[in-house]
C-alpha cells in the first residue's frame, strides 16, 4: 500500500491521538481539512505540513508552493516556513544546492520567510524528499467542512496539472516509449510554473466561498471526496465540464490513466452560493462550474462520466502517479 492510508485506518490510529486538547484549536486533525486553525486573540494561525514524495524535479520549489496552497485555502496568506530535507546516502552537493535555491525562490515569490528546519543524509532513501510546514494569519478562515446543499462546485485551473508536470519530468522515457513527442513533454514541464493557487484562494475567501480544498494526492476526485466527507454532503459533478490541458489528455491516453485521479496541485476546488458565480472573473485564472452540492449526511461523490457511466465514490482513490512509479519500476 502506498500513498494516503485508508480513511478507516486514519480514523482508528491517527485522528484521535492528539495529546492534550487545546480549546484554542478550532480546526484540528480531521478528514479533508487542509490545515489546522488556532485562535490567537483577533487572528487565526493557520498551519499545514506537506511532504513531496512523488516528484524529483524542482522538489524544493514544489514543497514550498504546495504547502502554501493548503494555508491559502483557509484564507490566510503564507508567511513563515520550516523545512525538513532528507537526502539519499552519498548525495552530491549540487542536489542540496538546487533544492534550497528553489525553496528560496518559491518563498520570495510568496513573500514568505523560511524560519528553520532540519537537513540530513538519510539511510535507505532512493531519492530526495522535502517536507515543508507553512504558517499564516487570517481574520476569517474557510474550512473544507463548510460546503452546503445548493452551493455550486467550482474548479479553478485544470485537473491533473501537477501530475502532468511530474510525469514529464520524472518519466520522459516512458512517454517516449508510448509515442509522446518531445514538444509535448517540454510543454508539460512548463506547467510547474502554474502550481500556485495562493492568490486565487485568497480572492475566493474574500468573495465568501463556503469551502475550499487543494486537490493533491488522489487528484480532483480525491479532493472532491474529501470535501464531501468533511462537509457531510453529496457532491454531483459532470466529467465533460472538467477542464484538462492538452498535455494531460495526451499523457492520460498514452499511459492509460484517469486524469481525474492524477495529483492536481495547481487546481483549486471551491463551493460557493450561486449568487457569487458572476464574480469569478476576478480570479485571474481559468475556472469552470463543474457540479453542485446536494443532500447532507452523505459523504459521497457522484460523477457522470462522458460515456454515460455514473461512478460513486466514498473513499479517496489511489493516485495514478503511484501506479506509474510501479509500472516504471517493473519495466527497468
Amino acid at each position: 500500500m502506498t500513498g494516503k492510508i485508508p480513511l478507516a485506518m486514519l480514523e482508528r490510529y491517527v485522528l484521535g491521538r492528539v495529546g492534550v486538547r487545546d480549546e484554542r484549536v478550532v480546526v484540528g486533525p480531521s478528514v479533508g481539512e487542509d490545515a489546522a486553525v488556532i485562535r490567537l486573540n483577533e487572528d487565526y494561525l493557520v498551519v499545514h505540513a506537506d511532504p513531496i514524495t512523488e516528484a524529483v524535479y524542482r522538489i524544493g520549489w514544489l514543497a514550498v508552493h504546495i504547502a502554501s496552497n493548503d494555508v491559502a485555502v483557509r484564507g490566510a496568506r503564507p508567511r513563515w516556513i520550516t523545512s525538513v530535507i532528507m537526502l539519499p546516502e552519498g548525495f552530491g552537493e549540487e542536489v542540496l544546492d538546487e533544492i534550497t535555491r528553489d525553496m528560496d525562490e518559491a518563498a520570495q515569490e510568496l513573500g514568505a520567510m523560511i524560519v528553520g528546519g532540519h537537513t540530513e543524509e538519510t539511510p535507505r532513501l532512493d531519492r530526495p524528499m522535502v517536507v515543508c510546514t507553512v504558517m499564516g494569519l487570517a481574520r476569517r478562515y474557510v474550512s473544507t467542512a463548510g460546503a452546503r446543499p445548493g452551493d455550486l462546485v467550482v474548479l479553478v485551473g485544470e485537473a491533473g496539472l501537477e501530475g502532468t508536470a511530474i510525469i514529464a519530468s520524472d518519466f520522459p522515457h516512458l512517454l517516449r516509449k508510448r509515442g509522446v513527442g518531445e514538444d509535448v513533454i517540454r510543454s508539460a514541464l512548463g506547467l510547474y510554473r502554474e502550481i500556485s493557487v495562493v492568490e486565487q484562494a485568497l480572492r475566493l475567501a474574500e468573495l465568501g466561498a463556503t469551502s475550499m480544498h487543494d486537490p493533491t494526492e488522489g487528484g480532483l476526485l480525491g479532493g472532491l471526496v474529501e470535501v464531501a466527507l468533511a462537509s457531510g454532503t453529496e457532491i454531483e459533478v459532470w466529467e465533460d465540464r472538467i477542464p484538462l490541458r492538452r498535455e494531460t489528455r495526451m499523457f492520460a491516453e498514452a499511459l492509460n490513466i484517469d486524469p481525474l485521479r492524477l495529483i492536481s496541485s495547481g487546481a483549486l476546488v471551491a463551493t460557493l452560493p450561486p449568487g457569487l458565480a458572476d464574480k469569478l472573473g476576478s480570479l485571474g485564472k481559468n475556472y469552470a462550474v463543474i457540479g453542485r452540492v446536494k443532500e447532507k449526511e452523505r459523504g459521497l461523490v457522484v460523477i457522470h462520466r462522458k460515456d454515460g457511466r455514473v461512478e460513486k465514490l466514498d473513499q479517496p482513490p489511489i493516485d495514478e502517479i503511484t501506479r506509474i512509479w510501479e509500472e516504471a519500476g517493473s519495466e527497468t
